[in-house]
Protein backbone atom coordinates (compact mmCIF):
# COMPACT_ATOMS: atom_id res chain seq x y z
CA UNK A 1 0.00 0.00 0.00
CA UNK A 2 1.24 3.46 -0.87
CA UNK A 3 1.94 5.72 2.13
CA UNK A 4 1.11 9.05 0.50
CA UNK A 5 -1.27 11.58 2.02
CA UNK A 6 -2.00 12.99 -1.43
CA UNK A 7 -3.91 11.48 -4.33
CA UNK A 8 -2.07 11.46 -7.63
CA UNK A 9 -3.92 12.65 -10.74
CA UNK A 10 -5.06 9.15 -11.73
CA UNK A 11 -6.35 8.41 -8.21
CA UNK A 12 -8.04 11.81 -7.95
CA UNK A 13 -9.76 11.36 -11.32
CA UNK A 14 -11.04 7.90 -10.36
CA UNK A 15 -12.08 8.78 -6.81
CA UNK A 16 -13.80 12.10 -7.51
CA UNK A 17 -15.30 10.76 -10.72
CA UNK A 18 -16.81 7.89 -8.76
CA UNK A 19 -18.20 10.21 -6.05
CA UNK A 20 -19.64 12.65 -8.60
CA UNK A 21 -21.18 9.86 -10.67
CA UNK A 22 -22.75 8.30 -7.59
CA UNK A 23 -24.30 11.58 -6.42
CA UNK A 24 -25.49 12.60 -9.88
CA UNK A 25 -27.03 9.17 -10.49
CA UNK A 26 -28.87 9.27 -7.17
CA UNK A 27 -30.16 12.78 -7.84
CA UNK A 28 -31.27 11.83 -11.36
CA UNK A 29 -32.96 8.60 -10.22
CA UNK A 30 -34.73 10.43 -7.40
CA UNK A 31 -36.04 13.15 -9.74
CA UNK A 32 -37.23 10.61 -12.31
CA UNK A 33 -39.01 8.45 -9.75
CA UNK A 34 -40.68 11.45 -8.12
CA UNK A 35 -41.81 12.78 -11.50
CA UNK A 36 -43.02 9.43 -12.84
CA UNK A 37 -44.43 7.77 -9.70
CA UNK A 38 -44.46 10.16 -6.75
CA UNK A 39 -41.96 7.92 -4.94
CA UNK A 40 -38.54 9.04 -3.81
CA UNK A 41 -35.50 6.85 -4.34
CA UNK A 42 -35.60 6.17 -0.59
CA UNK A 43 -39.25 5.07 -0.83
CA UNK A 44 -38.32 2.86 -3.76
CA UNK A 45 -35.44 1.22 -1.87
CA UNK A 46 -37.74 0.22 0.99
CA UNK A 47 -40.68 -0.88 -1.16
CA UNK A 48 -38.39 -2.84 -3.47
CA UNK A 49 -36.69 -4.59 -0.54
CA UNK A 50 -40.03 -5.54 0.99
CA UNK A 51 -41.51 -6.70 -2.32
CA UNK A 52 -38.68 -9.20 -2.79
CA UNK A 53 -39.82 -11.19 0.24
CA UNK A 54 -42.71 -13.65 -0.10
CA UNK A 55 -44.92 -12.06 2.56
CA UNK A 56 -43.84 -8.50 1.68
CA UNK A 57 -42.40 -7.86 5.14
CA UNK A 58 -39.13 -7.71 7.03
CA UNK A 59 -38.12 -7.10 10.61
CA UNK A 60 -36.93 -3.52 11.10
CA UNK A 61 -33.36 -4.64 11.82
CA UNK A 62 -33.36 -6.87 8.71
CA UNK A 63 -34.47 -3.95 6.55
CA UNK A 64 -31.83 -1.70 8.13
CA UNK A 65 -29.08 -4.25 7.49
CA UNK A 66 -30.24 -4.92 3.94
CA UNK A 67 -30.27 -1.22 3.07
CA UNK A 68 -27.12 -0.48 5.13
CA UNK A 69 -28.82 2.52 6.73
CA UNK A 70 -28.63 3.95 10.22
CA UNK A 71 -31.45 2.99 12.59
CA UNK A 72 -32.85 6.54 12.81
CA UNK A 73 -32.93 6.92 9.03
CA UNK A 74 -34.99 3.75 8.63
CA UNK A 75 -37.29 4.65 11.52
CA UNK A 76 -38.03 8.15 10.20
CA UNK A 77 -38.51 6.97 6.62
CA UNK A 78 -40.87 4.18 7.69
CA UNK A 79 -42.92 6.67 9.74
CA UNK A 80 -43.27 8.94 6.69
CA UNK A 81 -44.27 5.99 4.50
CA UNK A 82 -46.83 4.76 7.06
CA UNK A 83 -48.47 8.19 7.01
CA UNK A 84 -48.76 7.87 3.22
CA UNK A 85 -50.25 4.37 3.44
CA UNK A 86 -47.35 2.61 1.66
CA UNK A 87 -46.23 0.37 4.54
CA UNK A 88 -47.44 -0.66 7.96
CA UNK A 89 -45.85 -1.85 11.19
CA UNK A 90 -46.86 -5.23 12.49
CA UNK A 91 -45.95 -6.76 15.84
CA UNK A 92 -43.38 -9.52 15.68
CA UNK A 93 -44.68 -12.87 16.95
CA UNK A 94 -41.16 -14.15 17.70
CA UNK A 95 -40.09 -11.09 19.72
CA UNK A 96 -42.65 -8.77 21.32
CA UNK A 97 -40.05 -5.96 21.34
CA UNK A 98 -39.62 -6.12 17.56
CA UNK A 99 -41.71 -5.02 14.61
CA UNK A 100 -42.15 -6.09 11.04
CA UNK A 101 -42.51 -3.54 8.29
CA UNK A 102 -44.93 -4.74 5.64
CA UNK A 103 -46.17 -3.54 2.29
CA UNK A 104 -49.74 -2.35 2.20
CA UNK A 105 -51.91 -2.85 -0.86
CA UNK A 106 -51.12 0.77 -1.79
CA UNK A 107 -47.38 0.11 -1.37
CA UNK A 108 -47.61 -3.00 -3.54
CA UNK A 109 -49.38 -1.05 -6.28
CA UNK A 110 -46.77 1.73 -6.06
CA UNK A 111 -43.76 -0.59 -6.39
CA UNK A 112 -45.43 -2.58 -9.17
CA UNK A 113 -45.92 0.65 -11.14
CA UNK A 114 -42.47 2.09 -10.32
CA UNK A 115 -40.25 -0.94 -10.99
CA UNK A 116 -40.45 -1.11 -14.81
CA UNK A 117 -40.05 2.68 -15.06
CA UNK A 118 -37.03 2.63 -12.73
CA UNK A 119 -35.41 -0.32 -14.49
CA UNK A 120 -35.87 1.39 -17.86
CA UNK A 121 -34.19 4.50 -16.46
CA UNK A 122 -31.31 2.47 -14.99
CA UNK A 123 -30.77 0.86 -18.39
CA UNK A 124 -30.95 4.16 -20.28
CA UNK A 125 -28.64 6.23 -18.08
CA UNK A 126 -26.26 3.55 -16.82
CA UNK A 127 -26.30 0.07 -18.36
CA UNK A 128 -26.68 1.14 -21.99
CA UNK A 129 -23.61 3.43 -21.85
CA UNK A 130 -21.13 0.88 -20.49
CA UNK A 131 -19.73 -2.16 -22.23
CA UNK A 132 -20.15 -5.69 -20.85
CA UNK A 133 -16.45 -5.63 -19.96
CA UNK A 134 -16.85 -2.34 -18.05
CA UNK A 135 -19.85 -3.78 -16.24
CA UNK A 136 -17.85 -6.85 -15.20
CA UNK A 137 -15.00 -4.58 -14.06
CA UNK A 138 -17.40 -2.47 -12.01
CA UNK A 139 -18.88 -5.58 -10.39
CA UNK A 140 -15.39 -6.89 -9.53
CA UNK A 141 -14.33 -3.48 -8.19
CA UNK A 142 -17.45 -3.23 -6.03
CA UNK A 143 -16.92 -6.72 -4.64
CA UNK A 144 -13.25 -5.97 -3.84
CA UNK A 145 -14.03 -2.73 -2.01
CA UNK A 146 -16.97 -4.24 -0.14
CA UNK A 147 -14.81 -7.21 0.87
CA UNK A 148 -12.15 -4.85 2.15
CA UNK A 149 -14.71 -2.86 4.15
CA UNK A 150 -16.02 -6.09 5.67
CA UNK A 151 -12.50 -7.07 6.71
CA UNK A 152 -11.93 -3.60 8.20
CA UNK A 153 -15.18 -3.85 10.16
CA UNK A 154 -14.35 -7.29 11.53
CA UNK A 155 -11.04 -5.91 12.81
CA UNK A 156 -12.81 -3.24 14.92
Amino acid sequence: MTESHQLNERERRAWYGFLTMQEDLRRHMNRQLLRDTGLSLTDYAILSSLSQHPDGSLRMFELRELLRWEKTRVTHQISRMISRGLVERRPCAEDNRGNHVALTEEGHKAITKATPLHVDDVRRVFLDVVSPRQLDTLAALSEAVLGNLEEEASGD
